[in-house]
């Protein structure tokens, strides 16, 4: 009697040996997306990213509506609060006296911040790739309060020291 599991199966060796590897693969890649989860980072900010910060004349003339933006995509959230984050670019930036540049960087944030593009400006940077668009957990938000808190906390003693 053979107890060989390659001569009773329809796969042979290179077949098997193919699934194993791709399962390792697999495992070792992906699964550490998904376990951590949890794990969110400082908060960070580039400004506009690809975009300028403001006009020639006035170089950080929508900053301010970026940094806020970038605060928004950092934590992430439903498909929902992006749409929301990116009318509130759009918004500023039209307050600041730019309606043309605001609808220029509103359809910018719509295609290229989507969560599923492996950039560091994504929808939910914050959070480990890939988190797509998901409602933060009561645990979460403490985490990103946290973090926020940490951040003024950087910012006014580097306020304290510049005066």
């Amino acid at each position: 009697m053979n107890y060989s599991f390659f001569s009773q199966s329809k796969y042979s060796k290179k077949n098997y040996k193919n699934i194993i590897f791709c399962f390792i693969y697999i495992s070792i890649f992906f699964t550490p997306s998904f376990t951590n989860a949890q794990e969110l980072s400082p908060f960070t900010t580039d400004g506009c990213s690809v975009f300028p910060d403001g006009k020639i004349e006035q170089h950080n003339l929508w900053l301010k509506c970026c940094i806020q933006h970038d605060l928004n995509y950092w934590k992430g959230g439903a498909f929902a609060e992006k749409l929301e984050a990116d009318n509130q670019l759009e918004s500023c930036v039209r307050d600041v006296g730019e309606p043309e540049i605001a609808a220029i960087m509103l359809a910018g944030v719509r295609i290229g911040g989507s969560p599923y593009f492996p950039t560091p400006y994504r929808w939910g940077y914050g959070w480990p790739y890939p988190r797509g668009y998901k409602a933060l957990t009561q645990k979460e938000k403490l985490e990103v309060k946290q973090n926020i808190r940490a951040f003024k906390k950087m910012l006014d003693s580097l306020s304290e020291e510049l005066n």
